[in-house]
């Protein structure tokens, strides 16, 4: 018997360190080379982590709620001597004596110090070209422990990653090689591991095969973005505590989404020059064609909100005028037009408010961009949002509407061109064909980035949203 260890893995571009948020397994559990045994929750996103062993759980080093650094041994596994040679290589960490169980046969097997560079990715390990031959290493006496188990020691400095050749692609009717993490990247991504070229020693797909493979997908279609987005507008709400009825302040430790989204605002606020611009319409035509669809069995089973022809209206006012779509490149001192619309759409959640976007919303129908809209939110709501689904956004829609708020000045997710705020719609009198009459009223505000757009142009693209949404026919005679 060998005790593993499992350190937290690079979850993250350019990110150190994660939250433990839930644990899948406790001590004895049996678990699967594979098998996700916690949740973790970065700046960008909670996600999983799969064990790359099999074997039966010895003890989890750090409870829930902790903030745990890149390279630290989360949790230890009982396994038969030799087994999981094909595991990830990690970088070795000592353990304390009084971690392992009496028994004297069992030694903590630690794994070589990796060579090279991690290389940051969204999801997994990181990228080692360390060996995978493993030697074992006896526990260090005296050692402070911490849930049992002694702390992993920091990870071994990077070294430059180096380049390994192309080898052929999988031959046809085999299984792919690939870490099972790897898998997991794939099938969020939407690649075929059968159809990427691995580079990996002897043919194993690694996580930039992937990337490469996804990335070569979506070149014919548009220019990568230049940065992820981030949450705007507003700071998500307090979780509430006990608090004694004699405390006069209550200090919350900043980490997390809440974190990333306040170094994205002030990065946003004091960067782009920011112009807001408003409009009052009515949009009691837009209001009626909803319950109308709503109607339609044609859409039976889809959801119709006012939400989803905003969104088209948006679409709509782009294909109008296309010079909005754009970012800023700084160091090449570029504007980059965009021909596709990464849609963002801000979504509460229980760890606050993030963006994730809808990719290539320009070329959805009605029914494709209600579906990608009612996923969107439920996949936020249950904080499974991933990293690449708040990456790249070109524009983005907040609703404060839904809390009651007439409009807003919303802030620049950072890379994007231009946020709407779309306020509450409210019965209100209206002249209408020249009589005051109760008409559903409500306030956009777009806010833009006046060295990509100036005010003619913000101007002409709001007052487009308002037509189509005054006159939602124009959803038929404008695109």
């Amino acid at each position: 018997m060998t005790i593993r260890e499992f350190k937290m893995p690079d979850v993250g571009e350019g990110l150190t360190e994660a939250e433990i948020l839930k644990w899948y397994v406790q001590p004895g559990d049996t678990v699967t080379d594979g098998q996700v045994v916690c949740e973790v929750e970065t700046a960008k996103a909670a996600v999983e982590l799969p064990i790359p062993f099999d074997g039966v759980v010895h003890a989890l080093l750090f409870e829930e709620g902790t903030t745990v650094d890149v390279g630290q041994v989360i949790i230890s596994v009982q396994t038969e001597a030799g087994a999981g040679a094909g595991a990830p290589a990690q970088e070795a960490a000592p353990a304390a004596a009084a971690a392992a169980p009496a028994a004297p046969a069992v030694a903590v097997e630690a794994e070589e110090p990796a060579a090279a560079a991690r290389q940051p990715v969204l999801v997994g390990y990181g990228v080692s070209t360390a060996s995978t031959k493993r030697r074992p290493r006896k526990a260090a006496a005296g050692a402070p422990a911490q849930n049992g188990t002694a702390p992993a020691a920091a990870p071994a400095a990077p070294a430059a990653a180096p380049v390994l050749p192309a080898v052929p692609a999988q031959p046809s009717g085999e299984r792919p090689l690939a870490k099972p993490p790897v898998r997991k990247l794939a099938k969020d991504l939407g690649i075929d591991l059968a159809s990427v070229v691995p580079t990996g020693d002897g043919g194993v797909v690694t996580r930039e095969d992937v990337h490469a493979a996804a990335a070569a997908a979506i070149a014919p279609q548009a220019v990568p973005a230049a940065s992820p987005a981030a949450a705007p507008v507003a700071a998500p709400a307090v979780q509430a505590a006990e608090v004694p009825a004699s405390a006069r302040e209550t200090r919350i430790p900043v980490k997390g989404v809440r974190k990333v989204t306040a170094q994205a605002m002030v990065g946003s606020a004091f960067t782009a020059p920011h112009v807001t611009e408003f409009i009052t319409l009515d949009v009691t035509r837009t209001m009626k064609l909803v319950q109308e669809l709503k109607d339609d069995p044609d859409l039976a089973g889809l959801r119709i909100n006012p939400l989803l022809l905003i969104a088209k209206a948006v679409l709509v006012a782009v294909r109008r005028n296309p010079d909005v779509n754009a970012s800023w490149d700084e160091a090449a001192q570029e504007i980059v037009l965009k021909h596709y619309v990464n849609l963002g759409i801000a979504a509460a959640t229980p760890r606050g408010l993030i963006v994730p976007n809808i990719k290539d919303a320009h070329a959805k129908t009605l029914g494709e961009l209600s579906t990608a809209l009612s996923e969107l939110v439920a996949t936020a709501r249950d904080g499974k949002t991933s990293p690449a689904d708040m990456q790249n956004g070109t524009l983005t829609i907040t609703n404060v509407g839904v809390f009651g708020v007439d409009t807003g000045t919303p802030i620049l997710n950072p890379g994007e061109s231009a946020i709407l705020a779309v306020g509450a719609i409210k019965l209100q009198p209206w002249v209408h064909k020249g009589k005051v009459k109760p008409r559903q009223v409500t306030t956009l505000a777009l806010s833009f980035d006046h060295r990509l757009i100036d005010g003619e142009l913000g101007s002409r693209f709001l007052a487009d949203i308002a037509a189509v949404l005054e006159h939602p026919r124009r959803l038929i005679t404008w695109s």
